[in-house]
């Protein structure tokens, strides 16, 4: 073991406490790429349940028994929804009851399906109430805004069951055939809760979970958010911390925005100042930033992630938080490799989402640009 292994053990985090959750919030809104649910409303959530219920264990899936059931969790639905709809503490305990059953056996973990936004925070919240840890990874390493679009549907793992519960005392339990279904199933459920609910999908067994999940997820983000904490220039922190690039620094100047579906859709442009002036960027969302281009040419798009950051303190801005005249830059930066896999762009590449382009990583773009 190397001296930096040994000093990557001794700073390794162990539990998530109140002191925590700032830091965690910013790095989720970052990995968030403007999708899942404004870390606001995640953060009032894990702040109240870790004061009430006391810290959360972080651990490991190597932690774990092999037979120790794993539920990931997230909210479904539009972000500005969620943002106003907040879930009752109720939530959690009806589906951790409905899991069970269905499992018939004890729920040892939670994790979150996407460590972007406030479904990155808020698993701090429904582990503390349930009284179980957090596991430190996800299954995506990012957001994305549709139920099959996780590492575990990458991996090829079965659907066992999807359960929803929402915030008028509905639980539901669905047995989908596979992935998409398990969308087009769950959105609907989805819209007919008033566009939000909370949701366990792929139930895992954590022998199960063990290569088919993005593993240091939680620690990442919290890096993340620690990174601009002090920093003279918290943009450059956050851009060497993330291995980002800048694509352009400037400010917003049209918004459409719409909320259907089950979805935030639509576009925002932004006009360059300073050293981009001139210039005129759109990006293109689906609750996440998906593609960012100008002049009709691709400068990233998913499964790379795309973030708006505030261009003085580096936070992050959800799309639906985002406002004409707010001065803000936009960076990307490579997601994980297994969303770069043949079956991972199938899944969360431009394709999947409608787009008639070839996916080409965000580092050979800014190379062939430079």
């Amino acid at each position: 073991m190397t001296m930096l292994d040994l000093d990557r053990e001794a700073t390794a985090v162990t539990h998530i406490g109140e002191e925590d959750l700032p830091a965690l919030a910013r790095g989720c809104a970052v990995l968030g790429t403007g999708g899942g649910g404004s870390v606001d409303t995640g953060l009032l959530l894990a702040g109240r349940a870790v004061r009430e219920c006391g810290e959360v264990p972080l651990v490991q899936l190597a932690d774990l028994e092999d037979d120790a059931v794993v539920v990931p969790l997230s909210g479904i639905g539009a972000p500005t929804v969620s943002h106003e709809m907040v879930a009752s503490s109720d939530d959690v305990l009806r589906l951790r009851d409905e899991v069970e059953r269905v499992m018939d056996r004890p729920v040892a973990a939670v994790m979150s399906s996407e460590i972007g936004g406030s479904n990155g925070v808020a698993p701090v919240a429904w582990a503390a109430r349930l009284g179980v840890p957090l596991v430190d990874a996800d299954g995506m390493g990012r957001a994305f805004p549709e139920v099959q679009m996780v590492s575990m549907y990458v991996a090829g793992l079965p659907v066992n069951a999807v359960v929803l519960s929402d915030v008028v005392g509905n639980v539901s339990t669905l047995r989908p055939i596979d992935g998409l279904w398990s969308e087009r199933l769950a959105r609907a459920l989805c819209v007919a809760s008033g566009a939000h609910a909370l949701m366990a999908d792929y139930i895992l067994l954590a022998s199960e979970a063990r290569g088919a999940v993005i593993e240091g997820s939680v620690s990442r983000a919290l890096g993340i958010g620690r990174c601009t904490v002090g920093a003279t220039d918290p943009l450059a922190s956050l851009i060497a911390e993330l291995g980002a690039r800048n694509l352009i620094s400037g400010k917003i100047v049209d918004i459409d925005r719409r909320t259907g579906g089950g979805f935030v859709r639509g576009s925002v442009v932004l006009e360059g100042v300073g050293d981009d002036r001139g210039r005129l960027l759109r990006l293109e969302i689906q609750n996440e930033n998906l593609l960012a281009l100008e002049d009709g040419k691709v400068l990233a798009s998913v499964p790379d992630l795309i973030t708006v950051v505030d261009t003085q303190t580096g936070g992050a801005i959800s799309t639906e938080s985002l406002r004409y005249g707010q001065r803000v830059t936009v960076l990307a930066w490579p997601c994980d490799p297994l969303w770069r896999t043949p079956r991972g762009l199938d899944v969360a590449g431009p394709k999947a989402f409608g787009y008639d382009i070839d996916y080409v990583p965000v580092e050979e773009i800014s190379g062939a640009h430079a």
